[in-house]
This record gives C-alpha cells, structure tokens and sequence, in this order.
C-alpha cells in the first residue's frame, strides 16, 4: 500500500496567508511539502511567511479575480502537484439585493477559482489534485442568500465535471460551514463576529464553530487519497444535517 503523504510534493494555496488556507499551509509543510501559498496582500504574506518559519514555503503576490494574473502566476511557478483555492471575499444578501450583491460570489469566489483551475490544469502532475471549496450554506440555506446559495452549489457542481474532463488529476470540493478565522465578517466589530458565532453553535449537531485546522485536515486528506475524486466533504459539524 502507498504511503499516503505530501513528502516532496509541490502544493499551491491561493488564499494561503491566512484562515483555511494557512493551516493547510502548515499542515502541509508539516508533511514535507514544498508550498507555494499565493494571496493579494503582500504585507499578509509576509507574516504568513513568517509563521510558517520554512525554507519549503514561497510566497507570491496574486489578485485572483485577475484571470490574466493567474495566467502569468501559473507560467511562473511551474510544474506541481496540488492546488487548494480558499481565498473569497463577498457579501450575502436577500434576492432584493442590488446586482452588486448577487454577483459579488461569483465574481470573487467561483470566477477565480474556475480561472485558477483553467490555468493550472496543463501543470499538474497525472496523479495530483485540485481542491476547490464552496460552502455548507449551499446545502442548507438560510432565507438571506440566493445567490450565495447558487454561488456554492455551481463550485459543487464544477469539482464534479473537473473531476471528469481533468481525470486522472482529481478534483474535490471541500463545504465547510462557520470556521473561527480573521477572514470571517473582514472589518466587522467582535461582538458582531461573536453574534455570528454562538449562533452558527444552535445551527450544527456539534454545538461549536469549527477551527481551521479541522477544515485544512479535509483538504490534506483529499489531496493524499488517490482514490477520492468528484467529492464534496463536509467539515461543517453537521450543519447540514440538523
């Protein structure tokens, strides 16, 4: 039986200097991975870098909402062997919401990460993986969100039909639900983040909000089974289910 690990394998994260995609990050090099965690704020990957505190870890400066920068990102950094895209940043809101609303989840989340996948497809190693992430809120949502329902549900619906057209390269999507991380509610005070959190608690079967290192496990997982293809998992406490 293979050893399952990431033992000099190369790992791009785009969205890698903070929350899910840090922790994979760590996890990662923890399992002798050279990571390439890519990010749009320099001064964030920086401190990422220093965290990480590795000679395995390069950092690169990348807007993914830019399809030609992800273009020129993928030339550059060359041949590799897994890609995580958890980097997001939008807003939710009702279906009486403006344009600028109802689009921002796709022009953050599922445009960048259908890009990423375009771009990277010709450099992946035959047995290497990609991980997108949509949300749990795309299984089970609340009456504020249409088009970040459908925003997650086409991420879902994406990892499948990758998982055919890119075979044997894999492709997975991980759903995770609330995550402690300082990515959550960017430029909200604490109370409001706290409110959010202890209600998200009532929501799910565990009773807690989930930790980054939990969700960066699924993606490890998936990037190390070489069997698990068009699969969506669900770190989300069981949100879904209640």
């Amino acid at each position: 039986m293979p050893v399952i690990s990431l033992k000099n394998q190369r790992v791009v994260i785009i969205g890698g200097s903070s929350g899910i995609g840090l922790a994979t990050a760590q996890q990662a090099v923890e399992q002798g991975a050279h990571v390439i965690i890519a990010g749009r704020s320099q001064a964030k990957l920086n401190t990422a870098a220093r965290y990480l505190n590795s000679d395995a870890v390069e950092a690169f400066p990348l807007d993914n909402q830019n399809e030609v920068e992800l273009q020129h990102f993928f030339e550059q950094i060359g041949k590799f062997d897994h890609l995580f895209t958890p980097g997001a940043s939008y807003v939710r809101g009702p279906i009486s919401s403006h344009a600028e609303v109802a689009h921002s989840c796709f022009d953050a989340k599922f445009w960048p990460q259908y890009n990423a996948a375009k771009y990277a497809a010709s450099n992946l190693n035959p047995d290497g993986s990609i991980v997108l992430m949509s949300g749990a809120f795309g299984q089970r949502p609340l009456a504020d969100g249409a088009s970040y329902a459908a925003c997650n549900g086409a991420i879902e619906s994406l990892g499948k039909a990758l998982a055919v057209e890119l075979a044997p390269v894999r492709v997975n999507v991980i759903s995770p639900g609330t995550i402690y991380t300082a990515f959550n509610w960017e430029g909200a005070a604490q109370e409001v983040r706290d409110q959010a959190y202890d209600a998200y608690t009532s929501m799910n079967l565990l009773g807690r909000v989930g930790q980054a290192a939990e969700a960066a496990h699924t993606v490890i997982y998936l990037m190390t089974n070489g069997y698990t293809t068009g699969s969506t998992l669900f770190p989300d406490g069981g949100y879904i289910l209640r």
